[in-house]
């Protein structure tokens, strides 16, 4: 008997394949015409139907009673045959039928259970000529999850990718954000088009037959065809509930301070700063305890860590900033600060718009505005003895315990000082955020003042009166190694043994009290120096030893200066005398918040670096009592599990169990691929994560435009560093980097050009180039994978733009 396309799906002896195909055309699904044979075919109906069909190929395939069921697919049991003439299709159908007489079908009958058997319908179907095939799972078949698409493809027909006879390429669909989560293989083999089309298409056939499907599909030309339909058997989980909750994650500032990978430890050790320091900081400012005791959850979640790197929640600080008067002016002066270099994304913008005030609560918000005005005013009067006092209390609270005695503590007696620390400190960290906040209102409006009044050369003169300070301490470092490096410079041998990191050779040698001073001063100001992971100077001094030799070598000039931009300023506004004294005086004010800002984070280094010794402390105690494998193990639990194994709090006291845990979730982050500087996310933060940030562009090009921090041009070799403490660069060499920190101004001392990646007009490397007189170029993306190490390149560290020059 043969049973045509149309009724099949009535017709319960065409099988399931059949059937379900059936179905799929009935609905609408661009379904190759067939017909199904059952039991043996008249010669005369099988010419009649075959010519109804078309000329062929043809495909022929089995069509069991109990295939592409729901619980059991019968997958590669039957056999199927391609390309068949019409001349061949009987013998064909033949083959097919016969093969469900198999011993193997007899076998795997039994072993799930199944009665009956015997020869199976057979589908002869209109061939496809393929230019793409392959199959899609409407949810993951090995993981189960169901936001998930599985797409595996090859070119031509699909029978050998269904076989498994060959992988072909493989793409894993997230379809929370409709993007290209994971793939492997040949990943341009399908357009995103075509991909998408894909998706689409076993979505469909998923709300058709209403569960999680199993497909395969080809593409002939810009058509694509449903070959077969059929449940996915294995185990799947219950399809999640639909979250519009949105965040949006950044990390263009926050990656100077915590970069890379960062462990357990610190993340919690610095949310917790954050959320203490941010708390009392509003407060400060007249923000109420009832609205503080509402955004608790804001202020706990200000950073985030997504596949070991550390994040801004960036979200939760526009909240934060949303509770002080005056929002829609402060968020474009946050987002100057913080690097932010991109918009929010519509829906969460909309929902972080604060409507304006009418009526009584117009006026209700300008009396909170003048509040905050004058709590700001009074501040601003006092920061200076406010800042003072801070490092008095800071210098108090560290000469209570020196280093020393920390070694010698039991650890009930280390998590006390913990605490003293953190009530000393933490929860009075007045003068760095109030400096922080002036700064940032400083700075933003001192910088739109003069792009007002002066268009670019007020930028440049905002620029350049940043230069030159005299009295940032985070340029000191690259200063005192310049000057080691000149008295090492008519010594070989010092050199040399700088070279080699020849501890007994630099101990006798004329600048060893210089060395130690440096230590002594700076020994906490190491790469990742917020990492409380982070090896320091004064455990491991070799990259001091190499910076002062690559100083020695390149007998640097002192940097030129460009003219005095207060007297470029006063020209620029002759014949204005009022914009030129409000000018002045916002600008000087702007330049001394900077400069405090610089120089209060190095207080914050300070304590930082009394945590890791306290932190390693407890770690050697935690070994010696066999908690865990090895003392640095600590840095593999978070502040809580530390403290609680102590204090009596903890959920679990397997601390190895933990490490081990932890070390491996790290291992794999380092091995993965970056996720970008913004991130997007839908739902909960476990799911999808998505960059937001411009894909880096096909075309290489000859010139790229960051933002110019650090006047100045300079022509040289190009350097690309990743890690500064296994890589140098030579005297007068570009020093080309994706992040920078502190630990980083060793290379600075050598470098006549910095580009840098990621950052902003304050971010460290822009203030420090700019105290140097280096020029400096952020914000440049994509800067290490377009600049080649070793190749000659031209920075204008004023209008930003780098210039790869011809070989």
């Amino acid at each position: 008997m043969i049973v045509d396309m149309q009724h099949a799906a009535s017709d319960p002896s065409v099988g399931g394949k059949a059937g379900a195909l059936a179905r799929l055309d009935s609905a609408g699904f661009d379904v190759p015409p067939f017909f199904t044979i059952v039991g043996t075919p008249d010669p005369s109906a099988l010419a009649s139907a075959l010519a109804a069909l078309g000329a062929g190929p043809y495909a022929v395939r089995s069509s069991g009673l109990q295939e592409d069921g729901a619980a059991h697919s019968h997958a590669g049991q039957f056999e199927s045959i391609l390309n068949v003439g019409p001349a061949d299709v009987p013998a064909a159908v033949e083959r097919v039928a016969a093969s469900g007489e198999r011993d193997g079908i007899a076998a795997y009958r039994a072993g799930h259970g199944l009665e009956g058997g015997g020869r199976p319908a057979v589908i002869v179907q209109a061939m496809i000529d393929a230019e793409f095939a392959g199959v899609a799972f409407s949810a993951d078949p090995v993981t189960g999850r169901r936001d998930r698409i599985v797409i595996s493809a090859t070119a031509g027909l699909g029978d050998r990718l269904v076989a498994g006879e060959i992988d072909g390429s493989t793409w894993w669909i997230d379809t929370t954000s409709e993007r290209v989560a994971d793939a492997s293989g040949d990943d341009a083999l399908l357009s995103p088009a075509q991909l998408q089309a894909v998706a689409a298409l076993v979505r469909q056939v998923e709300a058709a037959f209403g569960g999680p499907q199993d497909i395969e599909w080809a593409y002939a030309g810009d058509r694509l065809h449903l070959l077969q339909a059929r449940p996915i058997t294995s185990p799947i989980r219950e399809a999640p509930i639909a979250d519009d909750g949105i965040a949006v994650f950044d990390n263009s500032n926050i990656v100077e301070s915590y970069p890379g990978i960062v462990s357990p430890l610190t993340f919690t050790f610095a949310a917790y700063a954050y959320a203490r320091v941010y708390t009392a900081f509003v407060g400060l400012l007249g923000v109420s305890s009832a609205a503080i005791g509402a955004n608790r959850n804001v202020f706990e979640n200000m950073l985030v860590r997504v596949n070991g790197r550390v994040y801004y929640n960036l979200g939760n600080w526009y909240r934060a900033l949303a509770l002080l008067p005056g929002y829609a002016l402060n968020r474009g002066f946050m987002e100057t600060m913080m690097g932010v270099g991109a918009p929010l994304p519509a829906e969460m913008a909309a929902r972080l718009e604060v409507a304006p005030a009418t009526g009584w609560a117009k006026t209700r918000e300008y009396g909170r505005l003048a509040k905050v005005a004058f709590g700001l005013l009074r501040e601003a009067v006092g920061l200076p003895a406010r800042a003072r006092d801070f490092r008095l209390r800071l210098d108090r609270a560290l000469a209570a315990t020196t280093p020393e005695r920390l070694k010698a503590m039991p650890l009930t007696e280390l998590a006390a000082e913990y605490r003293r620390i953190e009530s000393d400190l933490l929860d009075r960290w007045d003068a760095p955020i109030v400096n922080d906040f002036l700064c940032m209102i400083a700075f933003g409006a001192s910088r739109r003042l003069l792009e007002t009044w002066l268009a670019e050369d007020g930028l440049q003169i905002h620029n350049d009166v940043l230069i030159g300070q005299g009295d940032i301490i985070s340029a000191r470092p690259a200063q005192l190694i310049r000057a080691m490096g000149a008295r090492a410079a008519d010594d070989p041998g010092l050199i040399a043994a700088l070279e080699a990191d020849d501890r007994a050779a630099l101990a006798a040698s004329a600048i060893a009290p210089d060395i130690a001073a440096y230590v002594a001063e700076f020994g906490d100001r190491c790469t990742e120096e917020l990492k409380l992971e982070s090896v320091t100077l004064d455990e491991d001094p070799r990259s001091l030893h190499a910076a002062i030799a690559a100083a020695a070598r390149s007998r640097a000039a002192p940097p030129v200066r460009n003219s005095d931009p207060f007297a470029r300023l006063h020209a620029g506004l002759r014949g204005r005398p009022l914009r030129r004294m409000v000018a002045g005086a916002l600008l000087r004010w702007t330049k001394n918040r900077v400069r405090d800002r610089e120089n209060l984070r190095y207080e914050r280094t300070r304590i930082f670096g009394r945590a890791r010794r306290l932190l390693l402390a407890v770690g050697r105690q935690f070994h010696a009592a066999g908690l865990v494998e090895d003392p640095r193990d600590v840095f593999l639990l978070t502040i809580q599990e530390v403290l609680g194994t102590i204090e009596g709090f903890a959920v679990s006291f397997d601390l190895a169990g933990l490490a081990a845990l932890r070390r491996g979730e790290m291992e794999r982050a380092a091995a993965s691929p970056d996720p970008g500087e913004r991130l997007i996310v839908r739902g909960g933060a476990y799911t999808a994560l998505t960059a937001l940030s411009a894909a880096r562009s096909e075309e290489e090009g000859t010139e790229r435009k960051g933002t110019g921090c650090s006047a100045g041009r300079a022509t040289a070799v190009a350097r690309v560093i990743a890690d500064p403490r296994g890589q140098s660069i030579a005297a007068g060499e570009i020093l080309v980097a994706r992040h920078t920190d502190p630990g980083w101004i060793a290379l600075f001392a050598s470098a006549s050009a910095i580009v840098v990646e990621r950052g902003s007009l304050l971010s460290h490397s822009a203030i420090v180039a700019r105290e140097l007189g280096i020029p400096c170029v952020v914000g440049l993306k994509g800067a290490t994978d377009w600049i080649r190490d070793g190749e000659t390149i031209e920075v204008d560290g004023a209008s930003g733009l780098v210039r790869r020059c011809a070989p």
